[in-house]
């Protein structure tokens, strides 16, 4: 008879610790005084849902939500102009895949809501946004470009001087484009302090990580802004507690 008490005992803390681990409801919640900046990449049905993509529907979702909650709406590069303002969301894109022009985008304007998308203007690999995409996204208003490398490099794994090199022609490639490129995104989120000073620079205003957070947004993380994580098949539930703690599981 023991050895079904140990089972079920078993089995009973691997629920606990499925639980704690995939919903965060534990963590301390953060101040609605606080930003969010909500980091994503693919919006399309055609690829399954994962850390990479959320599926249109999701992410119509996740659209819905933040407007019924009256949420108050800025590109990345404004985050200083709302220091003052509760509830505030920045939605991020990195990289640059088409879908973002093909399902995000309409949605985007469904809603009249703001995103910025930090483009790897050489990345190769993906279906990526055209110049005339870029250009229409931009003149909406609803979109602003930043940059993310021209290779979608790893940083760390580069010179001082190659990585400034990247950084500073993926500036100047999406001034090219639509005029101004303000906001920076480390790709793979691997960076240092050089390359923050880097960024500064070479004369972006701000720049994201990929740390899984929720703060203040000051000078201290000027260059380092944290994001709050995404999932494309999180539940309702998981969604509510990441935009309310930065993340929804370990």
């Amino acid at each position: 008879m023991w050895f079904v008490y140990v089972v079920l005992g078993l089995i009973f803390f691997a629920a606990i610790l499925y639980l704690l681990g995939n919903y965060t409801f534990w963590l301390p919640l953060r101040s609605a005084k606080l930003p969010r900046i909500v980091m994503l990449h693919q919006v399309t049905p055609h690829v399954e849902a994962s850390g990479m993509n959320m599926p249109p529907a999701k992410f119509e979702q996740l659209l819905q939500y933040l407007v019924k909650k009256q949420a108050v709406f800025c590109f990345v590069s404004e985050l200083d102009q709302y220091e003052r303002q509760s509830n505030v969301f920045a939605l991020s894109f990195d990289d640059g895949f088409q879908d973002n022009y093909q399902y995000a985008f309409p949605l985007l304007k469904k809603y009249n809501v703001k995103a910025t998308i930090y483009l790897a203007t050489q990345i190769e690999g993906i279906e990526k946004l055209n110049t005339a995409q870029i250009q229409e996204m931009s003149a909406s208003g609803l979109i602003e470009f930043g940059a993310h490398t021209q290779h979608h490099v790893n940083l760390l794994k580069l010179s001082d001087e190659e990585a400034f090199a990247e950084m500073q022609a993926s500036k100047k490639d999406v001034e090219v484009l639509v005029g101004k490129c303000l906001s920076f995104a480390y790709p793979f989120g691997r960076f240092n302090e050089k390359h923050q000073q880097m960024a500064k620079k070479i004369g972006f205003k701000n720049a994201v990580s990929t740390r899984k957070k929720v703060e203040a947004y000051t000078e201290t993380n000027q260059f380092n802004i944290p994001r709050v994580s995404t999932h494309g098949a999180m539940n309702a539930l998981q969604m509510r507690i990441a935009l309310a703690k930065g993340r929804y599981k370990l």
